[in-house]
């Protein structure tokens, strides 16, 4: 656990940097999307329909997913 923490840190600070040094270069998210042919409103907007996507596929997953694990876990031999 220690290790996917100090993962999500040092991209959390990389990302920091980089924005520092893109602000710096005057370089902001808008221009950006720009470049890609994009506005904050069609980011949003595709955000949105990949949730929508997204959530009912983990719930089903997780309705088979959470008890099948817990059959395993509970039917495990003690560790120790």
């Amino acid at each position: 656990m220690l290790r996917f923490i100090s993962t999500i840190f040092k991209i959390l600070l990389a990302s920091l940097l980089v924005g520092v040094i893109l602000a710096y270069l005057d370089i902001s998210p808008e221009e950006v999307l720009k470049d890609f042919g994009l506005t904050p409103q069609d980011l949003i907007s595709y955000l949105d329909r990949s949730m929508r996507w997204a959530v009912p596929h983990i719930i089903i997953g997780a309705i088979v997913t959470v008890p099948v694990w817990l059959v395993i876990y509970l039917f495990r031999p003690p560790r120790g």
